[in-house]
């Protein structure tokens, strides 16, 4: 089976406009995220979907810059977005990432397809934002293709479209085997996400502090490193 990781990424956010092109220690924030990405063990492919914008052809030349494959689609209807991104990598698994997520962990991305494939008997859908244990930011989905291609069928609503797998999670659970990852320790209370202005001071106050520019630390060592310098939280 391929297993492709598909990375959305635009240029047009609202909070934080460009963000995913901003300075991260030197590198674009996407090209940082896309550098840990390769670490997974689990994944075959990484895709970034993007846009037709003009506004989005930066991204797309990042994305050769990198070496990844990239797609171009609908701005607003993501999930359509996702369906030609999957198609045309002729990806199996689809494991759904946002650009905005700098300090993703590749081994939490590799337990959540791990989950997927091998319960693949009763799972559909995959992921650790169901019941949250892990920090914001190192969230990851993954459903085999045919389900996404359900989903494309059935989805209606501008959420379930824009959003993917809305669908699954909050409108229809009913019709999805659902399996949630979660930690042995509840830290979703820590939010590494990139949304904002102070959202970005604290990643780039991370990166520097613990030369992640230059290294793939796990999760559970910058959590260690958050725990014992509160100084470093977001409003600080």
């Amino acid at each position: 089976m391929k297993r492709v990781l598909i990375v959305q990424a635009r240029m047009t956010s609202t909070r934080l406009p460009g963000k995913v092109l901003l300075d991260l220690c030197g590198r674009p924030m996407l090209a940082q995220q896309l550098r840990r990405l390769k670490r997974c063990q689990r994944a075959d492919e990484i895709v970034v979907a993007t846009t037709g914008q003009v506004t989005d052809d930066p991204v797309v030349r990042l994305a050769e810059q990198e070496g990844v494959r990239w797609f171009r689609g609908e701005e607003e209807d993501v999930l359509s977005r996702y369906l030609g991104a999957a198609r045309e990598a002729g990806a199996d698994i689809v494991v759904r990432i946002t650009a905005d997520c700098p300090l993703i962990d590749p081994g939490v991305v590799d337990r959540v397809i791990g989950e997927l494939e091998q319960q693949s008997a009763g799972c559909d859908y995959a992921s650790n934002v169901i019941q949250r244990t892990f920090p914001q930011g190192l969230d990851a989905e993954a459903l085999f293709r045919d389900v996404l291609e359900r989903v494309g069928r059935l989805a209606r609503s501008a959420a379930a479209r824009e959003h993917v797998t809305t669908y699954i999670r909050w409108e229809h659970p009913e019709l999805f085997l659902i399996r949630s990852v979660t930690d042995v320790v509840d830290n979703s209370d820590l939010r590494w996400t990139v949304d904002t202005p102070a959202d970005l001071v604290l990643v780039r106050r991370l990166y520097q502090e613990l030369n992640l520019a230059h290294q793939v630390l796990p999760y559970q060592e910058v959590i260690e490193y958050v725990r014992r310098h509160p100084e470093q939280g977001p409003n600080n």
